[in-house]
């Protein structure tokens, strides 16, 4: 395959995934705007706490294997080793099951301990409804780390529909059901998470019909294959260290919350401290909206990386790293001009808030709308270290800048002034810090180093304009219709206007290339409207 084919492959990889992802988070949005009104402020911070707890133990069974099997498996398909490619996948395999297996078992057994110790006690059927989720996303990574690792992302993507499709449905009507038959609120944030496991049921389902047709269809090749031992050393090589560096960022999320719960028992009653922290959980899933764009980036991008540089062509890898970041940016800076400036329309909207809570919303909106910016910037900075071999590197990184959350957690929610916001502002001071030290990484570490700032900046400039717009039309719209007008007017005119604008600006400010262009399907068209 030709550089440019292995380019083309990646933002190909990267638009189906993006499309998926867009039609995923439209599913979210129908999923927790109607079971924030159903299960309430308090339920859905039970919801959060059983997510919270799950993806510690997901990060531990998944967070580095996935890259590493995809590497491995890009490595040898890259060579044509094909016989490799599926001992890779059967050792893959062994070490997944096991894994999630043992966060299946302690999630469903020990789910009363797991909720007391995050001092929300009635979480308990939440997260044991998730539990059977450890094995099941285990087995779905095994299969989408083969997929990926041949930068076939069509799987993948419409796994991830039919995920988001299983988990409305099934979670909004067992939540409604239990909630009428039982009234209790702790049962229902249970039923709702019952949802998610069904939808990784049937998206295993459907990731097997794919893969054993895949797998058949593989080409036989006359390879000596390594020794099953040896190619668990390169995966447990690999993924160790960015597994211990995501594990470790979720485990201080957990302390984290047990220390700003601890710190808000101080001046509130355990009911008032629910509500802070369902409200505060809302906001961080806004926040992952834009942030859940990026993933796709980083997925295709490790593959694509690795396939270059085991090929011997560093310049290849260096121009799919700059066209990652230029992607990045133009997906995250918008989002985090918007998220900033619109914090009160947005979460209204989204959160259902009003009064006191639409207040204390907006604050922490406001803080987490900047960490758009940073957020990215993490997730694209450990990809191109990961893909380039460089595993260890993100891991000291992110436990200075969770270390940091942890002291300023305790410090600013401990002030009865500052409360929850203060978990909102430690969260993006933690960002911002491990964003700092990833980028002085690269430039330490690698000789030639992607210029990943200077290929953001345009981006940047032209979501600083479409913000002054859309701030506008948002303060006229409350001039013209009042500060109670209706939340889908308050919200969809600002961002119809910021939509156009940053479009233009963008162009004007050639925030993405041709060469970018050109790899897109009708690309040579949209590079001619567009002029560039």
């Amino acid at each position: 395959m030709s550089n440019t084919q292995k380019k083309q492959s990646f933002i190909h990889g990267t638009m189906l995934l993006a499309i998926a992802t867009a039609i995923v988070k439209v599913f979210g949005a129908l999923y927790k705007i109607p079971l924030n009104a159903i299960i309430n402020e308090e339920g859905f911070g039970y919801y959060s706490t059983a997510y919270d707890i799950y993806t510690v133990l997901l990060m531990i069974s998944t967070a580095g294997l996935p890259v590493a099997m995809s590497r491995l498996i890009s490595q040898a398909n890259s060579l044509g080793h094909y016989r490799q490619m599926r001992k890779i996948y059967r050792v893959s395999r062994a070490i997944f099951l096991t894994l999630g297996l043992v966060g299946s078992v302690l999630m469903t057994v020990f789910c009363r301990q797991l909720a007391a110790f995050q001092k929300q006690p009635d979480a308990w059927a939440a997260i044991g409804a998730l539990g059977p989720c450890c094995f099941l996303v285990c087995l779905m990574s095994t299969y989408r780390g083969f997929f990926q690792g041949q930068s076939n992302m069509f799987p993948t993507s419409i796994s991830q529909i039919i995920e988001a499709v299983f988990k409305l449905v099934v979670g909004i009507v067992a939540a409604v059901l239990v909630k009428i038959y039982t009234g209790s609120v702790a049962l229902a944030a249970g039923a709702a998470i019952f949802g998610v496991t069904m939808s990784c049921l049937a998206s295993s389902v459907y990731l097997n019909s794919c893969f054993r047709k895949s797998y058949a269809d593989l080409p036989d090749s006359p390879e000596d294959t390594i020794a099953a031992k040896d190619i668990a050393k390169c995966l447990l090589a690999i993924a160790i260290p960015i597994t211990i560096g995501s594990a470790g960022l979720q485990i201080l999320t957990v302390l984290d919350t047990k220390i700003y719960m601890t710190q808000l028992l101080g001046f509130l009653t355990q009911k008032q401290a629910d509500v802070q922290r369902g409200i505060y959980s809302m906001a961080i899933t806004i926040l992952n909206m834009p942030c859940a764009f990026v993933t796709p980036i980083t997925i295709s991008a490790i593959p694509a990386i690795t396939a270059q540089l085991t090929v011997g062509n560093t310049a290849a890898a260096r121009a799919t790293e700059e066209s990652a970041a230029r992607i990045t940016a133009l997906i995250a800076m918008p989002c985090a001009f918007g998220l900033t400036l619109l914090a009160q329309p947005v979460t209204a909207l989204l959160g259902g808030y009003q009064g006191e809570n639409l207040v204390l919303a907006t604050r922490m909106m406001t803080i987490l709308g900047i960490g758009v910016i940073f957020n990215p910037l993490v997730l694209l900075t450990n990809a191109i270290m990961q893909a380039r071999g460089h595993e260890r590197l993100p891991v000291i990184n992110m436990f200075v800048g969770g270390g940091l959350k942890l002291i300023l957690v305790y410090v600013l929610t401990g002030n009865p002034s500052i409360g929850i916001v203060g978990a909102a502002a430690a969260n993006l001071m933690c960002y911002i810090s491990i964003t700092i030290l990833n980028l002085f990484t690269l430039r330490r570490v690698f000789k030639d180093p992607p210029a990943i700032l200077r290929n953001m900046i345009r981006a940047f400039a032209a979501a600083a304009v479409m913000g002054v717009f859309v701030f506008g039309a948002w303060k006229l719209l409350v001039m013209l219709l009042g500060a109670d007008m209706n939340r889908i007017i308050a919200c969809a005119v600002p961002i119809l206007v910021g939509g156009i604008v940053y479009l233009l600006a963008a162009v004007k400010f050639k925030a993405i290339t041709r060469e970018d262009c050109l790899l897109l399907p009708k690309g040579d068209k949209i590079a001619t409207f567009l002029h560039l």
